[in-house]
């Protein structure tokens, strides 16, 4: 980690960390100078996307990207946790609040992943931003539920397009006839139409039907993974 400050303060990257121990580094947070004067001129919809240990020494990497009012994305900020705690995760945004300027320009919009922990705490930190659920994680885990309970393969992709006919409804007043002619759809396998109501539907369809997700302006951002959405369903 110091070895790693060292090289951030080299090429202009300003940071922030706490220590465990007097001398042991448990959270850094970073961001390029270039990044936060982009972060302040496009405020509008940021992705922020946690990997869980994945790295040699087991942090966890919390990454926030911007996107600009062209559709372009740019690294606003990063993040090593020492872990996946409310301490770690609310400092981190924190940090991440301070690049701002102006306290009347912070996040328009957040699209996070499935974590549910993480869109709480972006509820706390930034209170005006609409937080949006990543559309390629859930249509991801949607599809591995179907290849579960749908014996037929057949009908894999029949199901699929009924799912997301249902999260594409455009309009509150429709909402309710899309989720009819979904479960008539998938009608012959009760417990991937359980799956979907319980999990996604009834908790979370505020922040996932393009009914609600479209009163924002979110620059059509609706997944973490921007490039790896169109194939999903080639898979």
């Amino acid at each position: 980690m110091q070895q790693m400050m060292m090289l951030l303060d080299q090429d202009q990257y300003i940071h922030w960390h706490r220590l465990k121990d007097d001398n042991v580094v448990r959270d850094l947070f970073w961001s390029h100078l270039d990044a936060v004067k982009l972060t302040n001129s496009c405020n509008l919809v940021f992705l922020i996307d946690n990997t869980y240990k994945t790295n040699r020494y087991k942090l966890s990497l919390l990454d926030i990207v911007g996107v600009t009012p062209t559709r372009r994305t740019f690294s606003a900020a990063f993040a090593y946790l020492e872990g996946e705690h409310v301490n770690n995760v609310v400092w981190d945004l924190q940090q991440f609040q301070g690049l701002f300027m102006r306290v009347d320009a912070l996040p328009g919009v957040i699209v996070t992943n499935i974590d549910l922990s993480l869109m709480n705490l972006v509820k706390i930190v930034f209170l005006d931003a609409t937080n949006s659920l990543c559309r390629f994680h859930i249509d991801k885990n949607v599809k591995a539920k179907c290849k579960t309970l749908v014996a037929q393969k057949n009908a894999w992709d029949y199901v699929m397009e009924a799912w997301g006919s249902l999260v594409d409804c455009p309009c509150e007043s429709s909402f309710d006839e899309y989720l009819k002619n979904f479960e008539m759809a998938c009608s012959p396998w009760p417990m991937f139409v359980d799956y979907v109501c319980q999990t996604w539907v009834v908790p979370h369809k505020e922040i996932l039907v393009k009914a609600w997700t479209n009163k924002v302006m979110h620059l059509g951002n609706t997944t973490t993974n921007r490039y790896q959405y169109y194939f999903l369903f080639k898979c």
